[in-house]
């Protein structure tokens, strides 16, 4: 599911296609918006794909030594325990993912090449080795090890990471939320299942679509007075010389502060402190900051950021 940091992230990486554009749409943006949510849940159940088609090549490869002219012993009693793997078994006969995988994006088998680049790795890796001599059994055992597999050697490799860059510009940033997704998804099938249950974008009976939709309306539409405010906060810069991604990072802090009254100053101000460290420059955190605890009293003391319950200052 999507947290608020991350929905923070998809509203700021339009924003920033949005005002590097000469002539944007807000409702193309926003349409582009919800494209990029629906893009992270393609690659959530591609992720989950991916395990399937790793056991896909390892059935291939059984296949091709039994049909060698002149099979070694090995490949005619080959080792069957990945390809039997009980949560393997139950991904690829997925009524749920089969459907869905008609839906995304993320067609693995548009590139082979990476899904025997990937599947070389894992065979080879001391994880895999170790499970196929292990003559321990069990769902638990198996699923152990699909876990770690999957979190060693196939969501850290290179290659898949310069793929998925390729395939959707934001998805490197959404790897590790999807991944732990797919995580989740794969702790909580149980031995007795014959199908897994995808997690849902959006927690049920909660607002974080629509605090989605109203970070990125509201930014845009106090856009010009927030811009002023900086400007007249920051004397000895011209808003031309403040770097493009903590123009918008501020626009956002200072929109979110005056919009959402339930959400603490401190827990908004803390969100784009580090999202300016990770996204802008070396000495952004510490001028968002800085201009942060100037501009959020003002408002305050203006009467434009009001907040309520758990999103009192104080607390």
């Amino acid at each position: 599911m999507l947290n608020r940091r991350h929905i923070r992230i998809k509203v700021l990486q339009i924003l920033f296609a949005y005002y590097s554009d000469e002539k944007p749409d807000a409702a193309v943006y926003e349409k582009m918006l919800l494209e990029s949510i629906n893009k992270f849940r393609d690659l959530y159940i591609g992720l989950i794909l991916l395990l399937g088609e790793m056991q896909s090549l390892a059935i291939d490869k059984i296949e091709a030594g039994t049909n060698k002219k002149l099979p070694s012993h090995e490949d005619l009693h080959p080792n069957t325990k990945f390809v039997t793997n009980a949560l393997l078994r139950i991904i690829a006969n997925s009524k749920i993912l089969g459907k869905s995988s008609s839906e995304i994006s993320l067609n693995w088998k548009d590139n082979k090449d990476l899904l025997k680049t990937l599947f070389k790795v894992l065979a080879e890796s001391d994880d895999y080795k170790e499970y196929m001599v292990s003559i321990e059994r069990g769902f638990d055992h198996d699923r152990e090890y699909l876990l770690r597999f999957f979190r060693r050697h196939l969501i850290n490799n290179e290659l898949m990471h310069d793929y998925l860059e390729d395939q959707g510009i934001f998805w490197n940033d959404d790897l590790d939320l999807a991944s732990s997704m797919v995580l989740r998804t794969i702790k909580s099938v149980k031995e007795k299942d014959d199908d897994i249950i995808l997690l849902p974008l959006w927690k049920e009976d909660d607002d974080e679509e629509e605090f989605c939709r109203s970070l990125f309306r509201q930014t845009l539409a106090k856009g010009a007075d927030n811009e002023k405010l900086i400007s007249e906060n920051t004397p000895n810069w011209e808003t031309d010389r403040i770097a493009h991604m903590d123009m918008i990072l501020l626009k956002m802090a200072l929109a979110e502060s005056q919009v959402f009254e339930s959400i603490p100053v401190k827990v908004t101000m803390n969100e784009y402190i580090e999202l300016s460290k990770y996204y802008s420059t070396p000495k952004s955190g510490l001028f968002v900051n800085g201009l942060l605890d100037q501009l959020i009293p003002k408002l305050q003391a203006d009467g434009k950021i009001k907040k309520i319950g758990r999103g009192l200052l104080e607390e």
